[in-house]
């Protein structure tokens, strides 16, 4: 069995990070280390920053950046506080984010650029394994309200697996695909307007890899693969991993090139304090730390006196802190310009550095020859089958001049499938019509295609009531090369459950599609009086059976999907205990009896997330008509109606939810109104679930609730806030009155943790009753 590090949310890619790669930086703890040594680190024979030599002839210059993470956002402080003192650098040689801005410095983006470039970016959203929710096809949506998963596993080739990746690298590579696009035709890193070159490191073998032709994007990304948090890059008949494995701050490529004086900027962290060395997780930090360090000291004794050693301090900031790409720029541009006498023996002339700055200028306007037209679409790492179904998505584009975020938007609605860990681009030109061949990079998720979710959910009132599930979920994606799927589900607790779907789009787009689905339940119900006293306990077994056809609503989707079909089914009520005094006869309980009808439903969702949404709406409505027989009873028609609304609205720190909820079912057996039900947090907050029922129901609920500064890891965010709830349920239409509403409401702190919303809560209801409420999962 393979096993490979799970895909969290940001949070825990944001603990997992800082230990797994020290070329990309260390935890917190081991970055208050760096404030106890020296701001500028070299061997014993080369001079520190605050060492100037004399002035010489200009000799051939190499700037060599080191990883680190977001700590490598200094390296843009550098380069400016470098072109303020008319620094010209002839080689850049860069390993893991120091490719990246070396890379993209080398194309010909100047301090500035990067700097308004980086500061645009919202990094703590890049990495997020999941595309934005609403450009998620409904399908996917809805697994958002079936369970929130506890543990994720893939299912392949008879083994369990794991995610690769802890996090995703799909939008940094679409960051990294436009920012190099006029790069797209050069044969070799040498022709760009400053020389380059990418360390990576092979995982196959463990040598180092310098990149000097191909794909600078690919290239960029492959030396910033860190293992078990990006997935390894397939480039070239290579697996390519992190390059600080190998070599971190990689002089030795910049001197083998030629480099005749090297600026090499260290923005690694030193190994982590005693204090860190009591847990199973610090020590394997520091081994690994260990073992990159040794590689950095090599490279740092490889410098010679003509050499510079820079080492921005950057305090306590660490590897993961891409929210705060502007202070670590800010801290390397000043801690550059304090060595500017150190810089100003590799300084030329304002007229010589005007002349390298015309020469990079021309020579990037050289390259960035015009985006022409798309004549083509072809797709790798597909099969051909695979490839027509997807490629109709994409026919839109041909003919059209290539629009980077046109095609950017394109390749997010792949990545929303969920099918793919890689989902990537380039534009060829094709030499035979002068046009642009639209190339797509797709690999299929290495944990795929049976995906296994496993989930809890729980809530207790603190007065003996509470509720415990077990859901487990199977997704079979691409059950034929038609695009089949195959859902599952399994509940195990308060509620046993059992539910199984095909679902076949048709034709090439899939925008129809017909499904066929069945499901068992089997649960206990309570009944209570007036008072809220429990008055008997009933168990409801049910199975049911249905097909339809659909339609999606939006692109693949993303919008909605409506539904028409047959539905039949078969319950039964039984009761299983009563309080004494309860005036009613067992056989008005035990009722059994079967329907048959059509069915017609409409959804739509945009909310921006499942839980704790800040904007968006979720709708849903459905009518269903039909005969029913009663056993040892009459056959009667029958019809049910029911619709939901939640919308909300966010005015800057402050977010408004309102839900909406109506129901009516006309002539429904006493043993059966639990189906229309209120009760529970925030679902008439003080009430018992499902106490108050009946055949016509009316709820509404008025959410506030505000997110909090404190990021505690777990969780993407915590929250305060409340809500006012008004409804009820009635047995008669004779009974339904809007001057009979029960009223509850709450308070309550909340997380949106990996295992679903936390809710700790103190309800009340004028009728109801007073008291905590703890809710975790999904209801």
């Amino acid at each position: 069995m393979r096993l490979r590090l799970p895909r969290p949310s940001r949070p825990l890619f944001l603990l997992v990070l800082p230990f797994l790669l020290p070329g990309l930086g260390l935890s917190a703890a081991t970055a208050q280390a760096q404030d106890k040594l020296p701001q500028a680190q070299a061997a014993p024979t080369a001079p520190t920053a605050q060492t100037p030599l004399p002035p010489q002839p200009r000799p051939r210059v190499a700037l060599v950046l080191s990883g680190g993470g977001a700590r490598g956002f200094a390296h843009v402080g550098v380069i400016k506080a470098l072109e303020a003192a008319r620094v010209p650098v002839d080689l850049i040689v860069g390993t893991s984010m120091g490719a990246i801005i070396g890379g993209l410095y080398a194309s010909g983006m100047t301090g500035e650029q990067l700097e308004r470039e980086i500061l645009s970016v919202e990094w703590n959203g890049l990495f997020n394994t999941r595309q934005p929710r609403q450009i998620l096809s409904q399908r996917r949506k809805e697994e958002d309200f079936e369970l929130s998963p506890v543990l994720l596993l893939g299912f392949r080739d008879g083994e369990f697996r794991l995610p690769t990746g802890a996090v995703s690298s799909r939008s940094l590579e679409m960051l990294l695909r436009r920012y190099t696009l006029p790069t797209r035709h050069l044969s070799s890193f040498d022709a760009l307007p400053t020389r380059f070159r990418a360390v990576a490191t092979d995982m196959e073998t463990g040598q180092e890899v310098v990149m000097d032709r191909g794909d600078l994007a690919a290239a960029l990304r492959g030396s910033m693969s860190v293992p078990g948090v990006f997935s390894p890059l397939g480039l070239d008949g290579r697996i390519l991993g992190d390059g600080g494995l190998v070599n971190n701050l990689p002089v030795s490529v910049a001197r083998e090139l030629g480099a005749e004086v090297i600026i090499a900027v260290n923005i690694g962290t030193p190994l982590a304090g005693r204090e860190t060395l009591y847990s199973l997780v610090g020590i394997t930090t520091q081994m690994v730390h260990i073992l990159t360090e040794q590689n950095v000291k090599a490279s740092i004794a490889m410098l010679t006196p003509r050499d510079l050693l820079l080492t921005p301090p950057l305090g306590k900031l660490t590897s993961a802190d891409f929210d705060q790409a502007k202070e670590l720029v800010r801290l390397g541009n000043e801690y550059a310009q304090t060595v500017v006498a150190a810089l100003e023996r590799f300084s030329v002339g304002e007229r010589e550095y005007v002349a390298w700055t015309a020469t990079r200028r021309t020579q990037s306007e050289l390259n960035a020859t015009r985006v022409g037209t798309i004549s083509g679409i072809r797709f790798e790492g597909v099969d051909e089958a695979r490839a027509e179904r997807l490629g109709v998505g994409l026919d839109h584009l041909k003919g059209q001049r290539a629009d980077v975020s046109v095609i950017e938007h394109d390749m997010e609605a792949l990545a929303a499938s969920g099918d793919y860990e890689r989902v990537d681009y380039r534009l060829v030109r094709d030499p035979d019509s002068g046009g642009e061949d639209l190339v797509v990079g797709l690999r299929e998720n290495n944990w795929g295609p049976n995906y296994l979710r496993v989930g809890i959910d729980l809530r207790t009132d603190f007065r003996g009531e509470g509720a415990f599930n077990l859901r487990i979920s199977h997704n079979r994606h691409w059950l034929t090369p038609s695009g089949t799927e195959w859902r599952n589900r399994v509940q195990l607790g308060e509620t046993l459950g059992l539910y199984s779907e095909i679902y076949q789009p048709l034709g090439l787009t899939g925008s129809t599609f017909v499904a066929g689905y069945g499901d068992i339940t089997v649960r206990k119900v309570d009944l209570y009086d007036s008072e809220s006293r429990p008055l008997a306990r009933i168990q409801r077994e049910s199975l049911r059976l249905g097909a339809d056809i659909g339609w999606q609503i939006g692109r693949q989707g993303s919008v909605g999907e409506m539904r028409l079909g047959v539905v039949t089914s078969a319950r039964q009520s039984e009761l299983e205990l009563v309080q004494p005094g309860f005036d009613i006869l067992p056989e008005v309980l035990n009722v059994h009896w079967r329907e048959a009808g059509v069915r017609a439903a409409v959804m739509a969702d945009q909310l921006d997330f499942a839980n704790f949404p800040s904007r968006g709406y979720r709708a849903f409505g459905e009518v269903v008509v039909g005969r029913r027989h009663v056993r040892d009873g009459e056959r009667s028609s029958f019809a049910r109606v029911e619709g939901s609304f939640t919308g909300v609205r966010s005015i800057g720190e402050h977010t408004f939810n309102m839900g909406l909820r109506f129901a009516h079912a006309n002539n429904i057996p006493i043993g059966a109104i639990d189906e229309y039900s209120l009760g529970g947090f925030q679902n008439l907050s003080g009430f018992r679930s499902g106490q108050v029922a009946g055949n016509y129901l009316a709820f509404g609920r008025l959410t506030y609730y505000r997110r909090l500064p404190w990021n505690v890891g777990v969780a993407r965010a915590l929250f305060v806030g409340g809500s006012i709830e008004a409804g009820n349920a009635w047995l008669d239409r004779r009974e339904v009155s809007f001057s009979n509403l029960l009223a509850g409401g709450s308070l309550f702190v909340g997380a949106d943790t990996g295992i679903g919303p936390l809710y700790l809560s103190v309800v009340s209801a004028p009728k109801g009753f007073t008291g905590l409420y703890l809710f975790l999962g999904r209801p």
